[in-house]
């Protein structure tokens, strides 16, 4: 897995061992950047289950001017602070460890412009995730989320609307933004 393009295009990053992380894969991640260019630089983004941190790296390589990184796992926490370290992005970065719902309170900005989501595929995360959203100050219309999933997922969520979908082989990303009121 490597850093698409920016300041650290083509730089290596290390995955976490074992089977409960799945690295977006390049050609992907090439796709969703393409998609959300003109909304990254400057921004405010958080990666949720983060894994390696590769997305979030992403988004800072291409200008992102702080992010976010979340996971519960020791070994994807260490993992993501050695990728940081070794791209030189960890002073635009927060990672935070434990429990996801609890640590979304401790982001400290005024405004998150994009959210990304990549969940365990079958856990059934999302429900109570985009009901913490709607409590969170920092998320309003004007926050791009974006989730992650098995192709074969249709997702609704009370105050959120579905602005656009994007389907690949094996999974896809949809693109929420909160409703108005």
């Amino acid at each position: 897995m490597r850093v698409i393009a920016g300041k650290c295009r083509s730089l290596q990053l290390k995955t976490p061992k074992g089977l409960n992380t799945r690295p977006t894969q390049d050609r992907i991640k090439e796709t969703l950047f393409n998609m959300i260019q003109n909304d990254v630089s400057g921004s405010v983004f958080l990666d949720l289950y983060s894994g390696s941190g590769g997305i979030g790296i992403e988004a800072l390589s291409r200008g992102a001017k702080k992010s976010y990184f979340f996971d519960n796992s020791k070994e994807a926490i260490s993992c993501i602070e050695e990728n940081l370290r070794f791209t030189k992005l960890e002073k635009d970065a927060v990672v935070l460890k434990g429990e996801l719902l609890s640590n979304l309170h401790l982001v400290k900005e005024d405004h998150a412009d994009i959210i990304f989501i990549d969940p365990p595929y079958q856990a059934g995360y999302e429900n109570s995730l985009f009901d913490t959203f709607l409590k969170l100050r920092y998320i309003n219309e004007d926050t791009l989320i974006i989730l992650e999933s098995d192709i074969s997922k249709d997702f609704s969520f009370d105050g959120f609307m579905i602005v656009k979908e994007k389907i690949y082989k094996t999974n896809k990303h949809t693109f929420f933004r909160r409703k108005n009121g």
